[in-house]
């Protein structure tokens, strides 16, 4: 039996990621400090013989724990820039730098001692306050390199570097997925991110914040969408050293996606306007045509049905 690493796989995404490899028959080690992940998004998963945690933070050392490790998929890192979430990379400064450098750097190590193919989780956020929409693949971004969002952007730009570095070097089997805005279940309430908080908001008839006017973009990829392009990137031959896109091309404004969600909420929530934090992105629209060529892959998920399984999600742990 074969076996997956996921960094990260106590998150939102990682999680769904551990479940979905147990179902394809792989034995799974799930990495993760809890930082921001959380042991409840897996507690279904112990159950099963093949699955294993490790409390670790990976910029240390991994020990061995398997004869082999065929697979690793890299997604451990901070990922909100809401600064008012103590999720936030915004407020794990130096752990998402450290994650997304010494830390991919340790996995790599690892991944090179077991010839195992590597995939690293990078995101739409390399990209910075885009200049051109949609986003394709070869554009280098517009990036604030100390800003305060730049522990995300650039911890993501250096991984990238240092990965592509092992695929030039040593020819290790890697891949670089960028991920845009994703959503679903396992989100965590006070994660900061644009759906859990105006979800979170709308049902319990609080204010829905939205920042500046709200005519900033984004494209929500629901969840079991986005596992099957990870899936797909890591297991395809033909993925070696590639960089990919993977979200959705729905291009929504914040403001619109606000009004879909109060009104599927049926709340009484007043619209309410606030600041727009430092670089914020005026939009995010992903070009995936190079996901559709190679993986064959496009999401399939509505927003509307994707919103309706992680309303009743956020319904059912409030």
């Amino acid at each position: 039996m074969q076996t997956a690493l996921v960094a990260g796989g106590a998150g939102f995404i990682g999680s769904h990621l551990c479940s979905k490899l147990l179902n394809d028959g792989l034995k799974v080690l799930c990495v993760d400090n809890l930082i921001t992940g959380q042991e409840e998004n897996i507690k279904n998963l112990q159950k099963n013989p093949n699955f294993k945690f490790i409390n670790h933070d990976i910029i240390k050392p991994f020990e061995k724990h398997e004869s082999s490790i065929e697979y690793i998929f890299h997604l451990a890192s901070p990922a909100s820039p809401n600064e008012r979430s103590p999720r936030s990379y915004i407020n794990h400064p130096i752990e998402t730098l450290l994650s997304n450098s010494l830390g991919t750097y340790e996995l790599l190590k690892l991944a090179n001692k077991h010839h195992s193919k590597f995939l690293y989780a990078s995101s739409s956020e390399v990209y910075g306050d885009s200049e051109i929409s949609p986003q394709k693949e070869d554009y280098f971004g517009n990036v604030n390199p100390n800003g305060p969002r730049s522990v995300y952007d650039e911890g993501k730009r250096f991984g990238e570097a240092i990965t592509m570095s092992y695929f030039r070097k040593e020819n290790l089997d890697v891949r670089i997925v960028r991920i845009f805005n994703t959503y679903g279940p396992n989100m965590t309430i006070d994660d900061g991110r644009v759906v859990s908080n105006f979800i979170n908001q709308a049902i319990k008839d609080k204010p829905v914040t939205v920042y500046g006017e709200g005519l900033q973009t984004r494209s929500m990829c629901f969840v079991d969408d986005m596992v099957i392009g990870l899936k797909s990137a890591l297991f395809l031959d033909k993925t070696k050293g590639e960089v990919i896109n993977l979200g959705n091309p729905d291009e929504k404004t914040i403001l619109e996606i606000a009004k879909i969600i109060k009104d599927m909420t049926n709340s009484k929530s007043e619209i309410v306007f606030d600041k727009m934090p430092q670089d914020d992105p005026k939009r995010r629209l992903p070009d995936i045509s190079k996901a559709q060529k190679i993986l064959n892959w496009q999401p399939k998920i509505s927003l509307r049905v994707g919103l309706e399984k992680t309303i009743e999600y956020f319904r059912s742990i409030n």
